[in-house]
């Protein structure tokens, strides 16, 4: 799905929306709520493509991963454990997109550069951009609307109750990559050539503000305060010293035009009388079978159709408690590993894949994902009941 496929979609389902409140389906007040609820969200969404975008382009990226390439020493298993911390990282603090779209080239590219097979490190970036966006309130735009049923928790909050969950989810990942690639992950490899970095002031101000950013995205503030600032920040200096890198294609705009459109288009069939529909499929109540059947619903729906909607189409019967919406960011975000269009992350990231001349088939990635799925999403809602619930 590319972006002009997903703005068409985002389109047909906001002329869905405002239809549906045009004809008193939706009550304007409701629609009005629902902007008011998801602005922030999409300016976060927006201002953090930019920063991560502007980042990429100095080098930011390029001069991480050749710094774990040395750190490694040659060793082959040491640099995809250090790229699969900086998955984590880069999914935590700036989303599963960027980790999906800007940091898969690099590990690529690093991979390649020292002549060692890049499936084992793609691999890592779409997985654990799905499973490690658990992590915190910034790392998944599902995260972000689970903020207000669970009563706009601070960051260590969010932590405290998904905590385990995310670490579970991402030990899972890891330990099922090593198993599936680890004859790739033996040997040894030869040094390669240090990036070239044509704009040494431009890299350091660029990680500078990412560096200042990261830890301000935690702090409390409204994550898309900072993140406004840094792009700002980042625009001015790029307007200044290389005005042709500053292009409309910097703001996800298909991006923001799809998930205002579904949001409107869900809050139709809410109004509609959906929710008696996914109650029934969800259940209720906060033991282990229950929060399975949620995490579990959440996860078939994101395969089915995607995450974002299916997260949508679940919140309000998954509302009554924070175990029951934790279960459901479980399933709909560690989830998504079967189906190529479960997560945008996951299509990005094909088709950067693609670009590079990267063969993945997606019958691998389906039959790989059958297995992961059901596990890394089950034995994450067991150590949520184990902490939250037993």
């Amino acid at each position: 799905m590319d972006a002009v496929r997903l703005a068409i979609i985002g389109g047909i389902l906001l002329l869905f929306g405002v239809l549906a409140v045009a004809f008193g389906v939706l009550p304007l007040e409701d629609a009005l709520a629902i902007g008011d609820r998801v602005w922030p969200i999409l300016v976060f969404v927006i201002a953090v493509t930019i920063v991560a975008e502007l980042a990429a382009t100095a080098g930011v990226f390029d001069v991480a991963s050749a710094f774990l390439a040395r750190l490694s020493r040659g060793r082959t298993w040491i640099l995809w454990t250090l790229t699969v911390v900086l998955a984590v990282l880069a999914t935590a603090f700036l989303s599963l997109d960027t980790t999906a779209v800007l940091l898969t080239p690099v590990v690529v590219a690093t991979a390649r550069a020292h002549r060692l097979d890049p499936l084992p490190f793609a691999f890592a970036t779409v997985w654990l951009a799905n499973t490690a966006s658990l992590v915190l309130p910034v790392s998944n735009l599902t995260n972000l609307l689970a903020l207000a049923p669970l009563g706009h928790p601070s960051p260590a909050e969010f932590v405290a109750l998904l905590g385990a969950p995310a670490l579970v989810a991402i030990a899972v990942t890891v330990a099922l990559l090593v198993i599936v690639h680890r004859r790739g992950l033996r040997g040894r490899f030869a040094a390669a050539p240090a990036p070239i970095i044509t704009d040494d002031l431009q890299l350091r101000v660029a990680a500078a503000v990412v560096v200042v950013l990261l830890p301000l995205l935690v702090s409390g503030v409204p994550p898309w305060i900072p993140a406004s600032i840094a792009a700002v920040v980042l625009l001015g200096f790029f307007a200044w010293r290389s005005p042709g890198v500053l292009r409309l294609s910097l703001v996800p705009g298909s991006l923001v035009v799809f998930a205002s459109g579904l949001f409107l288009a869900v809050g139709a069939l809410e109004a509609w009388g959906s929710a008696s529909v996914v109650a029934a499929l969800a259940g209720t109540g906060e033991g282990l079978v229950d929060l399975l059947q949620l995490a579990g619903t959440g996860m078939l729906g994101a395969n089915a159709i995607n995450n974002l909607p299916a997260y949508l189409a679940l919140e309000s019967v998954a509302s009554s408690s924070p175990e029951r919406i934790a279960a459901l960011l479980i399933g709909v975000n560690a989830g998504p590993l079967i189906t190529p269009w479960a997560s945008l992350a996951t299509l990005l990231w094909h088709a950067r894949l693609t670009a590079l001349g990267v063969a993945m088939p997606w019958k691998r990635f389906v039959l790989l994902g059958l297995v992961a799925a059901p596990l890394t999403v089950g034995l994450s809602v067991v150590s949520l009941w184990l902490v939250r619930g037993a």
